[in-house]
């Protein structure tokens, strides 16, 4: 039942554009919205009362109260909602704050910059923030892109020019080791370091180009100069660079700086993917659920997602791409493409907004099933982790042995369902490889595994795991190929010294966050895949060591003493077995030859 008296208050609503609040009897605001016609909007919740859904006529009967503020266009009423509903957070209205904290990276303001990753909003005093980044991985790649090419501090002194003058502080390893030139002791100018912290604002910025012709630049002048070792380093910085961009996403020289959104939705939320393009590269991604309050259509909800991200982003793009087209002017050229590259650009992100729908209902089928919830629940996130295609439910991890190049071994462990499966793992004796060599290794016996796997028809892993770094990681793909395995099943490999994740064919790793379950998971399993190569390694080793024990009997050769000790196992067996039974395996003289030294070496 309708209890405002909107009968006397409507003919006197104006017919401009602006936004209106809704008050309960308690004076609290539950609702705000906009217009572009505020008595046409307004008029509509009460006239079409009876046709409107079950939330809002509860909306409808809650109202004993409206104001409404009359601006000059309806970007500003969108502008002003915005604000209104992030700071009052009304009941009926769909949710814009987000409880999570995304990092950002941060160029401090300071005298000789440094480059920091942060989560703190108000760090933006302390310098300029870029991000945010929705996934940590995007932004440590890029720390580690500026710590290869760049000589920038990581301490947190106070570098003025008074201290420095003053000597007060001394250059650490980070300056031995040559990725710092010292400027703590006045060693570096500040106008060269500030040449480097300019190129970073560049490629934070999505700009390579200053940076690529900097090494150009450098790498000519020094060839010039014959200085060929100072040269050859430059070259390495500019193939560095040029692979970093190789492996973003580059949508197409045409489209120079744009916003695409892309939404889908049901009946209780909205879903939506954002891309940020800059030089034709996308640079920023972001996919988020928006829960309806009112059945609100989409044009509405992609409105205020639109101004939201934008500001987020801090984007001034003129161009937005989209599969609606809000009737709203955002200051920019909005366009629904019906063919060609942006066309292209917006089923991708239609993909990702379909990826992530697909994701959430096998979250939600799993918590409503109740069974091995956390077990599920770490697949699930390694799957988003690592950007696998299914549930890594079957884990296979690699891992070689060997000590100063005696009795290699090879190890692999089987994880089920996030468990080790103990029935299936495998121990491997190089027989095509001589002396310490890992990749070789490596390469060995990854292909001896799936081409058995192939030839009985068993069934792939979901995740192969390599336990090493880029190297092993190669060695393992080699064997894929030569398979035709390459590409079918995922495979990453896992540095001891950072835990970081390397994929096949890229140069920069991904860092999986410390404390992510996911991350544990790898771990374990590498873990697992180096104490089962141990152990059969010290096996093997014992085992040389007591038959080469056993071939310093006088007339004992090798043969004999692996067919006594593989009979026996242990020399205390041996010494415990009755002359019968040494005689039944080796004959009556040998018998006796080792009876005979067993009791002399005793």
């Amino acid at each position: 039942m309708i209890k405002f008296d909107y009968k006397n208050v409507l003919p006197l609503l104006p017919s401009e554009p602006g936004i209106y609040k809704y008050f309960n009897e308690e004076g609290q605001i539950i609702y705000v919205g906009k217009a572009k016609n505020l008595r046409n909007r307004i008029s509509s919740y009460f006239h079409n009362y009876d046709r409107a859904d079950r939330k809002t006529r509860k909306l409808v009967e809650s109202i004993h109260r409206l104001e409404y503020t009359i601006v000059p266009t309806e970007w500003d009423a969108l502008l002003l909602e915005n604000n209104l509903i992030k700071e009052h957070q009304p009941r009926y209205n769909i949710l814009l704050r987000d409880d999570k904290t995304y990092p950002y990276i941060c160029v401090t303001n300071e005298r000789f910059p440094r480059v920091i990753s942060t989560r703190r909003i108000e760090d933006r005093e302390r310098g300029k923030m870029y991000g945010p980044y929705v996934s940590a991985k995007p932004m440590y790649a890029l720390l580690d892109m500026f710590s290869q090419l760049y000589t920038i501090r990581t301490c947190k002194y106070n570098l003025s020019r008074e201290n420095v003058e003053a000597g007060k502080f001394k250059v650490c390893l980070e300056y031995h080791i040559g990725n710092c030139k010292g400027p703590c002791e006045g060693l570096q100018s500040e106008e060269d370091y500030m040449k480097e912290i300019a190129q970073v604002h560049d490629i934070l910025k999505g700009n390579l180009g200053p940076a690529r012709r900097y090494f150009q630049e450098n790498m000519e002048h020094a060839a010039a100069r014959m200085a060929f070792e100072e040269a050859h380093k430059y070259k390495l910085k500019l193939e560095f660079l040029d692979n970093y961009q190789a492996k973003a996403t580059v949508v197409t020289p045409t489209i120079r700086d744009a916003d695409v959104f892309t939404i889908q939705s049901d009946e209780t939320a909205a879903y939506v993917n954002y891309l940020k393009i800059i030089n034709g590269s996308i640079i920023q991604t972001q996919t988020l659920e928006v829960k309806k309050r009112l059945n609100e259509p989409d044009e509405e909800i992609l409105s205020l997602i639109m101004l939201e991200l934008r500001t987020t982003y801090d984007s001034h793009a003129r161009e937005i791409i989209s599969n609606i087209k809000p009737d709203i002017d955002f200051k920019a050229n909005i366009i629904v493409p019906q063919t060609g590259d942006k066309k292209k650009l917006l089923e991708m992100s239609l993909r990702n907004v379909i990826f992530y729908r697909h994701e959430k209902a096998e979250k939600e089928a799993i918590a409503r099933s109740g069974n091995n919830n956390k077990r599920d629940r770490v697949l699930i996130k390694m799957k988003q982790d690592l950007r696998l295609p299914t549930l890594p439910r079957h884990i296979e991890c690699f891992d070689n042995s060997n000590i100063q190049g005696t009795n290699p071994v090879s190890a692999m462990v089987c994880f089920i369902n996030g468990q080790p499966s103990p029935k299936n793992y495998r121990h491997f004796i190089p027989r095509t490889v001589e002396g310490p060599d890992d990749f070789a290794t490596m390469r060995e016996v990854v292909g001896r595994r799936y081409a058995r796997l192939v030839e009985n028809g068993n069934p792939l892993p979901d995740l192969i795991i390599i336990d090493g770094g880029k190297g092993q990681l190669s060695a393992a793909c080699d064997a894929l190929k030569q398979l035709g395995l390459y590409g079918k099943v995922p495979v990453i490999g896992i540095a001891k010294r950072l835990e970081e994740i390397y994929f096949p064919e890229d140069s920069l790793p991904i860092y999986i966050d410390k404390k992510s379950e996911s991350l544990k998971l790898i771990q374990r399993c590498r873990d697992e895949a180096h104490r089962f190569g141990i152990t059969h390694h010290r096996n093997r080793r014992s085992k040389n060591f007591l038959i080469s024990s056993l071939e310093s009997a006088p007339g004992i050769g090798k043969t004999t003493a692996t067919k006594v000790l593989s009979y026996f196992k242990t020399i205390g067996n041996i010494k415990a077995a009755t002359d019968e039974e040494l005689v039944q395996v080796l004959g009556k003289d040998k018998a006796r030859r080792i009876r005979e030294f067993l009791e002399n070496e005793s």
